[in-house]
This record gives C-alpha cells, sequence and structure tokens, in this order.
C-alpha cells in the first residue's frame, strides 16, 4: 500500500506538473479529513507521510493557550498549565500531540481522496499561475469578459482570472461577454474563490497608469503625475510636474493633436480629462485646477487647510461646474477644502470676521475701536500674534508709540495666561478613563473639556458630526474615536 501511495503521488504530480510535497500535503489531508470523522466534536488531526517510504503517522493535537484565555475550543486546545505537565518546557502556540491509530486509505473511499487531492491540487496550481503572473509586475490587467458573477463581472487573461466589481467599473459602461476589457489590479485576495485578483476602472490609479503607458517621457522620469481625481466616466483632473525645463508637462501629456489624451479618454468612455500643471504653492496649484474658470482672489486658511476663492459672476458657475463637479475634482486633486464665492459673498464674509475679531481685541485688550481696526488693518488676527509677534515689527506701526505697543504684547499675555490657566483647569476635569482612551491627544483632550466633554460615556454619547464640529477631526477618525469609547459597552454586556 506504502509503494501504491508513492506511485499515485508520483504520477499525479506529473500529470499536474507540481511537486511532489504539495501532493503528499493533499494525501495527507484526506487521510486528516477522514479521521476527524471517527471522533466526536471538532477534533484536530495532523498525518504525517515519509516521503521516502510512503509509510503514514496520525496524531490527535491540542493547541496551548495560555491559562487566562480559557478554552474557546475545548476539542481542539489545552491550557498551558495542564500542557506543561506533560511537557515542562512547552510554551504558548504550540502543541501537544497524541498517536492515534492511522486510517487505512482503503477505508477513505476513492472518490473522497480523490476529491480532496484535485482540489489541494488545483489550489496549488491556482497559486503557481498567480505568482506567475504577479511576478511580472504588471499593474494593468488584460483580458476578456468571461462570465458575470453576482452582479460582478468575471475578466480572464490566460488561465488567470480578474474580479471587477461593480463598484469600480465606470458608470454606464455596458461590458458583455466576450469584450476585451483593461483594467487596473488594486490587490490580490487569495481567500476569494476563482477570481482572486481584484480590478478598477474607476481608482484614480488607472488613469496615471494609462498616461504612464501613453507618455514615454513620464516612464522616463522627466514627467510626474502628482495627483489624480475622477468622476468616472465624466470628467477628470490630473496634476503634472516637470523635471526638466525643455519639456511642457501639459502640452507633452496632451500629445500631437490630442492623441495621448484621447487614447486615455477613449479608453474610458469618454471621460474628458483637464491637464492641471502642478504646483508647490498651494493657492496657485487649486487656481490652476480650478480652471478654466478665472480667479479673482484666493485667501488661504493653513488652521482649517481651506481656501476662500473669489471669482467674478461670470466664473461662479464655471468654478462650481454642473452638480459642483469641478470644484469637488480640484478639492480632490490639490487637497484642499475649497470654498467658491463671488465678490459679494467675500466682502460679506470678510466683514463678518473683521466685526468678530475687532469685539475680541475691544474685549480681550480692553481698547477703543479704532486700535483695534489698526490692528486688523495691520494684518493681526489673533491675540496670540499680538502677543509675540516680534517686538520690531509692531513698532514699525505708525499709529502706535513704544509705549503703546508694550502695554498690548502686556494685554494679551496676561489674557493668554488667564485662557491657559483655566484651560488646565477644565482639562484636569476630564476623567483618567477618557485620557486612557486610544487616539486621544492633549490637544483634542483640551477641545473636549472646552464643550463640556469631561468622561469616556460623554465620547460615546456623541453623533459623528457633532465630536468633527468640536475636534476638528475628519468624519472617519470621528467615527472611529466614538466606537473605541463604546468598547466598554459591549464588553460589560459580553460578561
Amino acid at each position: 500500500m506504502n509503494r501504491e501511495m508513492l506511485m499515485l503521488v508520483d504520477a499525479i504530480s506529473r500529470e499536474k506538473n507540481v511537486e511532489r510535497d504539495v501532493v503528499f500535503g493533499a494525501v495527507e489531508s484526506a487521510l486528516a479529513q477522514a479521521t476527524k470523522k471517527l471522533y466526536q466534536g471538532e477534533v484536530d488531526i495532523r498525518v504525517a507521510i515519509d516521503r521516502d517510504s510512503g509509510a503514514y503517522e496520525t496524531f490527535r493535537r491540542w493547541h496551548v493557550v495560555p491559562d487566562e484565555a480559557g478554552l474557546q475550543l475545548p476539542d481542539q486546545e489545552i491550557l498551558l498549565f495542564e500542557a506543561k505537565e506533560e511537557v515542562p518546557d512547552i510554551e504558548v502556540d504550540e502543541y501537544i500531540e497524541e498517536p492515534v491509530e492511522s486510517l487505512p486509505i482503503g477505508r477513505i473511499g476513492a472518490m473522497a481522496a480523490k476529491q480532496v487531492i484535485l482540489q489541494k491540487i488545483r489550489d496549488a496550481e491556482r497559486e503557481m499561475l498567480l505568482n506567475d503572473f504577479m511576478s511580472r509586475g504588471e499593474k494593468i490587467f488584460t483580458g476578456t469578459v468571461k462570465r458575470l458573477d453576482k452582479g460582478d463581472i468575471i475578466v480572464e487573461a490566460g488561465r488567470v482570472e480578474g474580479r471587477l466589481r461593480r463598484s469600480e467599473m465606470i458608470p454606464k459602461e455596458n461590458l458583455r461577454n466576450g469584450d476585451r476589457v483593461r483594467a487596473m489590479i488594486m490587490e490580490v485576495d487569495l481567500t476569494l474563490r476563482g477570481a482572486p485578483i481584484i480590478l478598477s476602472r474607476s481608482a484614480p490609479e488607472f488613469m496615471i497608469e494609462l498616461f504612464r503607458n501613453e507618455v514615454p517621457e513620464i516612464e522616463q522620469g522627466l514627467l510626474e503625475i502628482k495627483s489624480c481625481a475622477r468622476d468616472p466616466g465624466s470628467r477628470a483632473k490630473i496634476a503634472v510636474l516637470s523635471h526638466d525645463k525643455r519639456v511642457d508637462p501639459i502640452g507633452t501629456c496632451v500629445g500631437v493633436r490630442g492623441t495621448r489624451v484621447n487614447a486615455v479618454t477613449n479608453e474610458l468612455a469618454g471621460e474628458r480629462v483637464d491637464i492641471v500643471l502642478w504646483s508647490d504653492d498651494p493657492a496657485q496649484f487649486v487656481i490652476g485646477a480650478l480652471a478654466p474658470a478665472n480667479v479673482s482672489s484666493i485667501v488661504v486658511d493653513e488652521e482649517k487647510h481651506a481656501m476662500d476663492v473669489v471669482v467674478d459672476e461670470e466664473n461662479l458657475a464655471i468654478a462650481i461646474g454642473r452638480g459642483g463637479q469641478n470644484v469637488r475634482l480640484a478639492s480632490d486633486l490639490t487637497g484642499w477644502k475649497i470654498n467658491i464665492m463671488d465678490a459679494n459673498e467675500s466682502a460679506q464674509k470678510q466683514a463678518e470676521e473683521t466685526s468678530t475679531m475687532r469685539a475680541l481685541f475691544m474685549e480681550k485688550l480692553d481698547v477703543d475701536e479704532e486700535i483695534a481696526d489698526i490692528l486688523i488693518a495691520e494684518g493681526f488676527t489673533s491675540l496670540e500674534e499680538v502677543a509675540y509677534v516680534p517686538l520690531s515689527e509692531m513698532l514699525e506701526i505708525e499709529s502706535f508709540d513704544e509705549e503703546t505697543v508694550n502695554e498690548l504684547r502686556a494685554r494679551a499675555k496676561d489674557v493668554l495666561l488667564t485662557q491657559e490657566i483655566a484651560r488646565e483647569e477644565s482639562v484636569e476635569s476630564v476623567s483618567q478613563d477618557l485620557r486612557d482612551l486610544e487616539g486621544l491627544t492633549p490637544e483634542i483632550i483640551a477641545k473636549l473639556a472646552d464643550a463640556g466633554v469631561h468622561t469616556r460615556d460623554d465620547v460615546a454619547d456623541l453623533a459623528v458630526d457633532e465630536l468633527t464640529e468640536i475636534t476638528g477631526q475628519n468624519a472617519e477618525d470621528a467615527k472611529a474615536l466614538i466606537l473605541k469609547a463604546r468598547e466598554h459597552w459591549f464588553t460589560g454586556a459580553q460578561e
């Protein structure tokens, strides 16, 4: 029987062109599965076949787990202290094994053994094909539509299959069996049966890769695509930078008579592409990204990572775009929040901010409206600036003498000190369980304290939009923080 096993393994190995060890593993798995059926419960069985003689042994085994963890799978696990009674030097995550009677191959049933073995062989072949495909380093998957699978499209390239999910297709694009398809390889998920390569035609990376294929200067390092934003099937923007002054980045990407950009557009179901010159000056970058609209003025708010962009009435609709498309793509491309407004809205907002600042200076510095307006006109926007801007700069203000400057600075510092003491007292009122919450920084704790949020349960009770308003976090981080704060509710319920 042992000799027959070796002959069977050799025959399958040659027929399927896989290594003998893979076939041995399949036979071991088949024997283990069959042996498990002789036991009550979910036991763990290991079969070891000698690769030279074909002889095999069978073991029942238990996974060693920490004492404090308890037994989650009693038929397969053993606590550390019990395991040490049998093997004194054993450690957690090792196994205790006990030899059991081996099941003769003849009792497995030919069909069951054959199916397990062939499945293992198919899995091994599939993995070999995948490894061979991925080793080529290709980023774009080119294949033919093979079939539909629960709304997804399975694309075949040779003997390798990719999965194009409905959410990753270009809207209104109608792909049919036999159609040739190109898509970006996003990831490989070996847990998926049949088509483990996850594809996308809507990802910005796909457009970048298409341009890389059409524009040799990108591969040569003369040009670089810095970012891309897409409304798949409708419109997109890419930001390009030239590393060679002799190369025009926009013209090079467009190509002679638009051949290069048209090749990308045709691949993406007519998606129009705006090519923008990248700039390390955020304001200049945003102005370029909003093309074809002309910008009148722009105000940058570094703290909020936002910009107020002023355009005249003629350019307002162009800047916003149909359904807000142009400004949304420009915001995604640049990474800045962009607020489009006309001159009247800008003037109104500026007047409101000036009024708020004037009231702040008049109240906190105890000065009249005239002095507050002088500070605003000179560009001061906070008490911190009044207190800590270099003395020489403040002395350059014609309307102020040295005594006035020193008095203003002293008052500003006193106010800031008083606010800091109050903030520290407020932070001290925050409970330790909230301070210990993962993801909280001292700055966020201070903001929570100012808003009257002092305990972990206070955070847990907040809605995402409430927390973002308090802390300035993005919605994703705020949601994660709230879920973290609620963890102890569910832990308590389970206990």
